[in-house]
């Protein structure tokens, strides 16, 4: 196995809420809609799809209770991490923890997307960001 993730997907109970958020947080939407919704996330690619179909895809059914999974992105300033927070709750998430010093020395906080998802939007200046947005671990 490569070592990549291709594809995150979220499993929503209102498609259409959420994938409106995202918008609003300046995600374009692919063309590909059938039932779900894509977005380009440099080299992954972020997916919306219906709770109900993915637990049928699954074959599982999801808790109700908060996910022990979050994502993560990570800006090329301090004042990036900012204005992220503040597009999320503009743009209908919830801002859950305020942008603060971090003890590893950056800067971070979180957000809740419609749906609840728990990101982490922070600032490692250990973690170089290419041209293309690709992150890399330091040396």
């Amino acid at each position: 196995m490569e070592p990549r993730i291709s594809i995150v997907t979220i499993a929503v109970d209102d498609l259409a809420r959420a994938s409106a958020f995202y918008g609003a947080m300046g995600l374009k939407r692919h063309r590909i809609d059938d039932g779900v919704a894509f977005f380009q996330m440099g080299g992954a690619i972020l997916s919306l799809f219906p709770r109900q179909s993915a637990e049928a895809d699954a074959g599982i059914r999801f808790g109700d209770g908060p996910s022990r999974v979050y994502l993560a992105y990570n800006t090329r300033s301090e004042a990036e991490v900012e204005e992220v927070l503040a597009r999320a709750e503009k743009s209908g998430g919830r801002v859950v923890k305020p942008a603060q010093r971090a003890f590893w020395g950056g800067w971070y906080g979180y957000f809740a997307d419609t749906e609840g998802n728990l990101w982490e939007v922070a600032h490692n200046p250990d973690f170089p960001i290419d041209a293309e947005g690709r992150i890399s671990l330091p040396e």
